[in-house]
């Protein structure tokens, strides 16, 4: 799936889709190319961490300030987004996670494989999500085969224990998952959706403002992050 594809099936406009993906593949190119960061087209690059790296020093550029002052940010959110599509698309971040589990010196093997199978979402944590929600927490679509095991809180911010967690978990149908694990949505106290303003087309995903999910009180405290930190406010 190419960059702009992803970005329409996550709710961007054609239009935005478009202007970000020229943004990337041209001037930006150019710009990091002038700088000695890339050879060729930024679209070239597939790892997150490179990426990562070069966006740091890209964006310190004095074209890539003034242009993107003037285009109101839009050169920084299109970098934003290009970043997160390759941490959605290359697994890299998965497998840094794994890898640190393999060689982590502080838990036994039972609990690393645990939450290895708790990390590319199967095993116990899945099988807590299944039992508690029975469907979709959101629409209530009960075929378990399409939903995901989604964390609330993010893994790379939990602890061992919460990794775990089922009340640290949604499930959910793919598109609803997609966007709240990218901070497109997120749930109020009291379970109603909340919808971000960069999310433009919220009706291309079937999200809509009716939606609502029962949260338990244990639910509360990784759902108060995940509006703090993950949502796009």
């Amino acid at each position: 799936m190419n960059f702009q594809t992803w970005l329409q099936q996550i709710g961007k406009s054609e239009r935005s889709a478009k202007s970000y993906s020229t943004a990337i593949s041209g001037v930006m190119s150019d710009w990091a190319g002038e700088a000695k960061l890339i050879k060729d087209s930024l679209l070239d690059i597939t790892s997150p961490k490179a990426l990562a790296k070069i966006s740091e020093k890209l964006s310190q550029a004095d074209i890539f300030v003034a242009r993107n002052t003037k285009g109101n940010g839009m050169y920084s959110s299109a970098l934003k987004a290009y970043a997160e599509y390759l941490s959605d698309t290359s697994n890299e971040e998965i497998q840094d996670d794994i890898e640190e589990l393999i060689q982590s010196t502080e838990i036994g093997k039972t609990e690393k494989a645990t939450l290895i199978n708790a990390r590319v979402g199967q095993g116990k944590f899945r099988k807590g999500l299944i039992e508690y929600w029975n469907g979709c927490a959101v629409t209530g679509f009960g075929d378990t085969r399409f939903l995901v095991a989604s964390h609330i809180k993010p893994w790379r911010k939990s602890k061992h224990k919460e990794r775990l967690d089922p009340f640290n978990g949604l499930l959910l149908l793919p598109n609803i998952d997609k966007a709240f694990d990218l901070g497109f949505v997120s749930f109020e106290e009291r379970g109603g959706i909340m919808v971000s303003p960069e999310l433009e087309c919220s009706d291309v995903l079937g999200i809509d403002a009716a939606m609502s999910v029962l949260l338990n009180d244990r639910h509360q405290e990784y759902m108060a992050h995940h509006r703090k930190v993950v949502f796009k406010k």
